[in-house]
């Protein structure tokens, strides 16, 4: 238990060697999400006393997932619309095309995303029987009369 023999380096380790470069949690954890700043939202939002040591891990993946999944939902609606930029509008037809998030969005109001394409069958026009059973052949129309 003789300490005079100990060096110690800088920050209190003993035998003075290389500085360890620190890891965060984000790289720890596998993920792009900032666990240490979530962490410090939590404490700092006062949702409750104590914040456990995981719980700004568990929820910045969860928010990393959702982000991921709109990111790549968000991709195809702009792909589809020949873009390589996403925009609002891409992102509003993600939303209301996915089950899942629609329903975690309900009451979410998108600025600039428009709305779904929808018309109302009732108002798109009829078709009728002798249309679609007579083709329009080129010969009949070469007969009607020509107006002068």
């Amino acid at each position: 238990m003789d300490s005079t023999n100990v060096k110690k380096g800088a920050g209190g380790r003993k035998g003075g060697g290389p500085k360890k470069k620190s890891v965060s949690r984000s790289v720890r954890a596998g993920l792009q999400f900032p666990v240490g700043r979530i962490g410090r939202f939590l404490k700092n939002g006062r949702y409750a006393r104590r914040v456990g040591s995981g719980a700004p891990v568990y929820l910045a993946a969860v928010l990393e997932y959702l982000a991921a999944e709109l990111l790549e939902l968000a991709g195809n609606a702009a792909r589809d619309n020949k873009k390589s930029r996403i925009i609002p509008r891409h992102i509003l037809l993600a939303v209301r095309n996915d089950e899942e998030l629609r329903k975690l969005l309900a009451d979410v109001t998108i600025a600039h995303g428009g709305v779904l394409p929808n018309i109302n069958p009732v108002l798109l026009p009829k078709k009728t029987e002798k249309a679609s059973q007579e083709p329009k052949s080129p010969a009949k129309a070469a007969k009607s009369p020509k107006k002068a």
